[in-house]
């Protein structure tokens, strides 16, 4: 249904725009006078008022084919953005820039490198710890010391 309706606002634009450049000019606004007296089938002004009527028949119906694609087409949209189609995602957000020179010194004793991920996050344990209960030790690090019991004095 969508596709006969485009076909028909396509011939009704192409349309339009034959009536239009058929018509002849009155105005002279770009300092061209209309020309043509009047030795065709129609008279001047006969012809003049039928090319005027059939303008106003075909802008009509361009409009109201505009109207219906542009109801059709809400009616199958999803309210997705357009750019979902295309890209998958939308880009992150920049970070603010840091000021000049502090990306630019090299790391000082004082740096700490970042903490490891915890285990119940579901990744490997660091060097040295205890894997989580009911998961199996990651090669290369050896088991936790068995906790000293507290005492109370």
């Amino acid at each position: 249904m969508e596709n006969v309706i485009l076909t028909i606002h396509l011939i009704l634009a192409l349309l339009l725009i034959g009536v239009v450049l058929l018509q002849r000019s009155e105005g002279g606004g770009l300092g061209m006078g209309g020309g043509g007296g009047g030795n065709g089938v129609m008279s001047g002004r006969a012809a003049a008022t039928a090319l005027t009527k059939l303008t106003w028949i075909f802008a009509a119906g361009f409009i109201v084919t505009s109207v219906t694609l542009t109801i059709i087409a809400a009616r199958s949209a999803d309210g997705g953005s357009v750019v979902d189609q295309f890209g998958g995602t939308a880009p992150a957000a920049q970070q603010p820039a840091a000021p000049l020179g502090s990306d630019l010194l090299p790391p000082t004793g004082t740096d700490a490198p970042l903490a490891p991920p915890r285990a119940d996050q579901g990744t490997a344990p660091a060097q040295g710890t205890a894997p989580a209960e009911g998961t199996a030790p990651v090669e290369g690090t050896a088991p936790a010391a068995p906790a000293a019991p507290a005492t109370n004095n």
